[in-house]
């Protein structure tokens, strides 16, 4: 998990270094009322905060499950406009405006830092301030950050129009099979059933 990870930071990187994402910065991306350096700079976040928050101390609130992670999380199902979902975005448009030379500095960074720790880091529970008072396992948590990285990798992609990052399936996989349990959870197994084996059948589904 923790190398995959790390590949899935490191494939992010390379993207946010394509000239075609510097050459529509301040354009709209593929995300409404995101433009290309604010979706580029919540690209980068799973990375960048993590040498600090892995830093701090251990925290005393209950660490859940994955899954559960994402029932309570705030922004899960909420509406563009909500108000977790607004400082997202302002968030990413705030850290873009430092460009993207030092967006790419400041994920390179983190990347050497986080590939040094994460070999001799515990599989402890890390606080999740941004979220609620819960905490998720180390483990855990990159995962959930993996999945961010692919899902907005692509984002970004379709964003400046160059090919979406080619990721191995030791990146995918857990991503695909995170997402596939969240829209069991979401839509229940008959519709996730029919949308990957009965096209004449399926239903729009989606895990969020």
């Amino acid at each position: 998990m923790r190398d995959d990870f790390l590949t899935a930071a490191r494939s992010a990187a390379d993207l946010l270094r394509d000239p075609a994402v510097a050459a529509a910065w301040s354009q709209p991306s593929a995300l409404p009322e995101f433009s290309v350096g604010g979706l580029a700079a919540h690209l980068a976040y799973p990375v960048t905060a993590l040498p600090d928050m892995f830093a701090a101390p251990e925290p005393s609130e209950p660490t859940i499950p994955v899954l559960e992670h994402y029932a309570r999380a705030a922004w899960v199902g909420a509406e563009l406009d909500a108000d977790i979902n607004v400082r997202i975005r302002e968030g990413g448009e705030a850290t873009a405006a430092q460009g993207p030379e030092a967006l790419v500095a400041q994920l390179d960074a983190a990347v050497e830092q986080l590939a040094e720790v994460l070999p001799t880091m515990a599989n402890r529970p890390v606080r999740l301030s941004l979220w609620g008072p819960w905490s998720l396992l180390v483990d855990d948590y990159l995962l959930t950050r993996m999945m961010e990285l692919t899902v907005h990798s692509d984002d970004l992609a379709v964003s400046v129009s160059v090919p979406t990052p080619e990721l191995p399936p030791t990146v995918t996989e857990p991503v695909i099979a995170l997402l596939t349990a969240l829209s069991v959870r979401r839509n229940g197994p008959t519709a996730v059933l029919r949308a990957l084996s009965r096209a004449e059948r399926a239903t729009g589904i989606t895990a969020f």
